[in-house]
């Protein structure tokens, strides 16, 4: 994942910001939380050191950045209508297809999940973002359930999100061993049996 070129002359404040966003993220998606530094985003990106303090005041202000705006990406991505698919099986495809189960966008995932822990800045941010993930795939879980059906869809919620993480890991490390149809797989596994008897979804 390799930041586009783009003129540097004229570019305005959102630009370039997101040019360094953009560094950023195909600096991490190259090697990780080893390869975000200033130098080597810099040099990603054509500018100077100074922008960085400019636009985020700091490291952690870019790696927020960077998160917000996967996040933003993620759920937009999963929540998008697709014609002849419910709002579940439309967030199912969304999380198994190539534009966010492709390697890159997972080993920047990966990154930032390991500063989590580490970083109480980007642990806010995870903090503001995650009930939205969740709560969309909860109200698609409750508008494909049965009436009257007797579960918590918050905490069935919170398993899927789980099983998503894992399979990230899994097709992050040795995609190989896992295809975009035995992650597709995997979520209905889990999800069947909240559905009723014809599932909701395509086979």
């Amino acid at each position: 994942m390799t930041a586009k070129p783009r003129t540097k002359a004229r570019l305005s404040a959102a630009d370039r910001r997101a040019l360094l966003e953009d560094a950023a993220r195909a600096c991490m998606a190259r090697g990780g939380i080893r390869e975000f530094t200033v130098d080597k985003i810099v040099a990603e990106a054509g500018v100077s050191r100074g922008l960085i303090t400019h636009h985020f005041g700091s490291m952690d202000g870019l790696l927020v950045a960077v998160y917000s705006r996967m996040y933003g990406e993620w759920i937009a991505a999963m929540t998008a209508p697709r014609p002849g698919l419910s709002r579940l099986e439309a967030l199912v495809e969304a999380l198994v297809s190539p534009a966010l189960f492709s390697r890159d966008i997972l080993n920047i995932w990966l990154t930032l999940w390991g500063e989590i822990a580490n970083n109480p800045v980007l642990r806010a941010e995870h903090r503001a973002r995650y009930g939205d993930y969740r709560d969309s795939i909860a109200s698609a879980l409750r508008e494909a359930a049965p009436e009257g059906a007797g579960f918590d869809a918050d905490t069935v919620a919170t398993a899927f999100i789980c099983l998503v993480d894992g399979l990230g890991v899994q097709r992050s490390v040795e995609p190989a061993l896992l295809s975009e149809a035995a992650a597709r797989a995997a979520c209905w596994a889990l999800l069947s049996p909240y559905l009723p008897p014809e599932g909701g979804r395509r086979p």
